[in-house]
């Protein structure tokens, strides 16, 4: 990964420090009130550490997460998430045919909310989630739960297939919402859908 910057190193270990103080990450406003700058220089900073991988950040609040950082890491407290390939309906979820491989994350950059919960890894096909920060690439770590809340991005098989959408309630229907003006909501029957995982963090890679 790249290097970093005085003013960079300043925001992780402040990141690092707020997440262990308080048990959650901060919010961008915390980080510029904390360093005394405005909310936009530090939403830039924060895109810089995210193109150099070292900073995860998904459309929720507070969902900042530094990746492997450049401080050493005792192996025994990474998490090892399987990352998905295709996913069949019927089989297990975490099948062992599901699985294309594993990645390493440190548990304590993750929302507390994902305690108690198995974590698996989808990589993202497409641009309908965009406007959410969602690209085409990204890999997205979600927890295993058959029911989500309105508002989640859930990721949820139909028709056979998986799909990453938010989840909402319309004429007695679910309704999967995407996050790009190109594409339209699918509306199903309460009984036809089947959530397989909420999404909790992302993972960018440049």
């Amino acid at each position: 990964m790249k290097g970093l910057t005085d003013k960079q190193q300043e925001i992780m270990d402040y990141i690092s420090e707020f997440t262990r103080r308080e048990g959650m990450a901060p919010t961008i406003f915390e980080i510029s009130d904390h360093f005394q700058v405005q909310s936009a220089t530090v939403f830039s900073h924060i895109r810089a550490l995210q193109r150099k991988g070292y900073v995860n950040r998904s459309s929720k609040a507070r969902s900042l997460a530094l990746t492997q950082s450049n401080k050493p890491r005792h192996f025994s407290l990474s998490l090892s998430i399987p990352i998905l390939g295709r996913i069949s309906a019927g089989a297990p979820l975490l099948s062992e045919e599901h699985v294309e491989q594993h990645v390493m994350i440190d548990p304590t950059l993750l929302p507390r909310q994902t305690g108690g919960h198995k974590l698996f890894g989808l990589r993202v096909q497409g641009e309908s989630m965009r406007d959410l920060g969602i690209m085409d690439g990204d890999l997205l770590i979600a927890k295993q739960t058959e029911t989500a809340s309105i508002g989640d991005v859930v990721i949820a098989m139909v028709d056979g297939e998986t799909t990453v959408k938010s989840l909402y309630l319309s004429d007695g229907k679910w309704e999967l919402r995407p996050a790009n003006p190109a594409y339209k909501s699918r509306f199903y029957p309460l009984d036809d859908l089947v959530i397989q995982g909420v999404v909790v963090a992302l993972q960018r890679t440049f």
